[in-house]
C-alpha cells in the first residue's frame, strides 16, 4: 500500500472507531450461509430482514457496515446516480450508513421478503402513502429517533447513521439470500472465464474484478477501489448483473430530475459472476408476491457461491 492509501485506511479506521463509540447498544447475531433455499418461488413465512437505504455518492463513501449485508442491491436514482439497498438477516453490525431516502423501486423489490423492516431517512411526501401501505415495517428517524444519529465525519445529508440495536428488529441468523430463494452450492457446468465486468449508469460506474487469492470479486466505484469504513476492500462472492426495465416514475427531485423506476417483476437476461467465471442466465419473477429465480443455461436453478451477493440492476 502506498502512503496515500495508508493514510486513507488509517482515516477510515478512525472514522469507524468514532462511529462505534457513538453508537451505544448496537449488536446482532451471527448466522450461516447455508447451501439450499426453498424451491417454492412464492414469498413464505421466512426470516424477516432489515433493509437499509444507503447513500452512494462520493461524499458518502466509505459506507459503514455494508460488508456485513447478506445482499447488496445497486439501483439507479435521479440524475443517473446510484443508491444502495443493503439487506441484513444473518448478522447485523452495530452501525449502518449513511442512510438516505427511499424510492418507489424499493417497495416492489422488497415484496420478495416476508414483511421486512426498511430503514430510510425519508421520502417525498407523495410517496409516503405508498410506503405506509406497503407490506413492510417502515423505520425512519421520526419512527425511531433513538436509533439514528448524525456523525461528525462528513457534512449533512451524508452523515446519518442507524444503530440497529436501538430498533425493534433482531437478526434471525438466517441468510436473507436464502429467505429470498437464492441457492448456494457448487458452480454449474460451463461459464466463461472472466477477469472483470463493468456496469455503467449515466453518472456512475462499477467494476467487479476477480481476485483468485481472495476468491472474491473486488468492487470498484467511479474508478476508485470501494472500501469499507475500516479501509478494507469491498468484495462479493457472487455478482448478478440483472437486465431490467428502467423507466421514469411519477416522482422527481427538487431539481426537476425525474426519479427512475426499476421494474423487478418480469423476466430477462442476467449475468452471474462467481468463481472467476461469467454465467449467462435468465431471471423471472411472476408478480410482486413472488421471489426472483435465476435459471442457468441447462435449465436448472443457478447456484451462488457462499458469501455476500451483489445484485446490480442494469437498464436493458
Amino acid at each position: 500500500m502506498n502512503a496515500a492509501g495508508a493514510r486513507s485506511a488509517a482515516a477510515a479506521s478512525l472514522t469507524t472507531l468514532a462511529l462505534l463509540l457513538m453508537a451505544a447498544c448496537g449488536g446482532g447475531s451471527g448466522g450461516t450461509d447455508g447451501t439450499t433455499a426453498p424451491a417454492d418461488s412464492r414469498v413464505s413465512s421466512g426470516a424477516r430482514v432489515l433493509a437499509v437505504k444507503i447513500d452512494n455518492v462520493g461524499a458518502a463513501r466509505p459506507p459503514t457496515g455494508l460488508e456485513r449485508a447478506d445482499i447488496v442491491y445497486l439501483e439507479q436514482v435521479e440524475a443517473g446516480l446510484s443508491r444502495i439497498l443493503a439487506v441484513y438477516s444473518s448478522a447485523v453490525p452495530p452501525v449502518v450508513g449513511p442512510v438516505r431516502s427511499a424510492r418507489e423501486t424499493d417497495l416492489e423489490l422488497l415484496r420478495q421478503y416476508n414483511r421486512p423492516t426498511l430503514a430510510y431517512s425519508g421520502a417525498q411526501s407523495r410517496l409516503m402513502p405508498l410506503i405506509e401501505a406497503a407490506p413492510l415495517d417502515a423505520l425512519s428517524p421520526s419512527d425511531a429517533p433513538d436509533a439514528y444519529f448524525r456523525g461528525g465525519d462528513r457534512p449533512a445529508p451524508h452523515n446519518l447513521y442507524l444503530r440497529p440495536g436501538k430498533t425493534p428488529y433482531r437478526a434471525s441468523g438466517t441468510n436473507a439470500a436464502e429467505d429470498m430463494g437464492l441457492r448456494f452450492g457448487p458452480a454449474p457446468s460451463g461459464g466463461a472465464p472472466t477477469g472483470e465486468r463493468t456496469v455503467r449508469y449515466p453518472a456512475a460506474g462499477f467494476a467487479f474484478t476477480w481476485s483468485a487469492d481472495q476468491e472474491r470479486w473486488l468492487v470498484t466505484m467511479d474508478g476508485a477501489p470501494a472500501l469499507t469504513a475500516a479501509g478494507e476492500r469491498l468484495a462479493a462472492a457472487t455478482v448478478v448483473m440483472q437486465e431490467v426495465t428502467v423507466r421514469p416514475s411519477d416522482f422527481g427531485d427538487r431539481s426537476g430530475n425525474r426519479t427512475p423506476l426499476t421494474e423487478t417483476v418480469g423476466s430477462g437476461s442476467a449475468t452471474v459472476l462467481r468463481d472467476g467465471k461469467a454465467y449467462e442466465t435468465r431471471w423471472s419473477r411472476d408478480d410482486a408476491g413472488s421471489r426472483t429465480t435465476f435459471t442457468a443455461a441447462d435449465g436448472e436453478r443457478m447456484t451462488f457461491a457462499p458469501g455476500q451477493v451483489w445484485i446490480v440492476y442494469v437498464a436493458r
